[in-house]
């Protein structure tokens, strides 16, 4: 997984579609539902790991736009 899109074509696939109206509150649920999706063993961890990153580079991301023009 490289892309925000495609951690959401992951989630997809277990019937998750994560819509919370703000951006960095859909990036915090979808590491809740991933984080749930490994504990029950139905990824392996190099997938989760992947990511896991993806969802930690865009959150950080969308902090960085947020501080710099105000939400």
């Amino acid at each position: 997984m490289k892309t925000l899109y495609d951690v959401q074509q992951f989630l997809k696939n277990f019937g998750i579609i994560i819509y919370m109206g703000k951006r960095l509150y859909d990036i915090e649920l979808m590491k809740i539902e991933l984080k749930r999706i490994y504990d029950a063993g139905l990824m392996d961890k190099i997938e989760y790991l992947e990511a896991e990153a993806v969802l930690r580079r865009e959150h950080q991301s969308e902090l960085a736009y947020i501080e710099k023009n105000g939400e």
